[in-house]
């Protein structure tokens, strides 16, 4: 069970993404280097100022001499390349409809800042698949304390967006529940949580 569980895991919808832009061969034009360039300027933003607007511009400026206006939308926004939404799109399934649904932003940066926290969260995933094929812990306890062991080391990146999880954790808290959790409550319990680690109660500024 365990064996089966943690291979589905591996392959889910925002498990390949991450996989297929972040394994391309390391040129200086590779795509991924691009994106990881802006992911680390948003939790610069959010770490140092969390409070701060969140714009293309503060982005990019924050990106340094490499940063461009039109790389910001080639990275993020509607048009952007291989984003995390738009793989989420192709899926073409009910679960990845759900994380559509919930993870959707109107701004751009406010998109962004969703992958900068799956990009972030990414290595405590890697620790949670491990530790589940160790085995010894409950999928969803396990899985919880690594978004909270995250939100531990990164706690300004965890608050922001009103203490939404990563999206990956969501989608993998979804497949330990076999589908029966739908994404709008699953992220939900894992706000719970990060909230409640925090001693932030619902509604409460951070």
């Amino acid at each position: 069970m365990t064996s089966t569980l943690s291979a589905t895991l591996r392959t889910t919808v925002i498990g390949r993404w991450h996989h297929h832009l972040s394994n391309k061969p390391p040129t200086r034009r590779n795509h991924w280097r691009t994106r990881v360039r802006y992911y680390r300027a948003v939790e610069q933003l959010v770490t140092d100022d969390p409070d701060s607007e969140l714009s293309w511009r503060t982005v990019v400026a924050a990106t340094g001499p490499d940063g461009a206006r039109s790389t910001f939308y080639e990275v993020a926004g509607p048009g952007a390349r291989s984003s995390m939404m738009d793989a989420l799109l192709r899926a073409d399934s009910t679960d990845a409809m759900q994380l559509v649904l919930r993870y959707r932003r109107p701004g751009a940066a406010a998109q962004l800042l969703d992958e900068v926290k799956v990009w972030s969260f990414w290595p405590y995933r890697v620790a949670f698949l491990a530790a589940l094929e160790a085995g010894g812990r409950a999928p969803a306890d396990a899985l919880t304390d690594a978004v909270l062991a995250w939100a531990s080391d990164h706690p300004r990146l965890a608050a922001a967006l009103d203490w939404t999880p990563p999206a990956c954790a969501v989608e993998d808290l979804m497949v330990v529940h076999q589908g029966l959790l739908p994404a709008v409550r699953a992220a939900g319990l894992l706000s719970d949580r990060l909230r409640a680690a925090a001693n932030v109660r619902p509604g409460r500024p951070r």
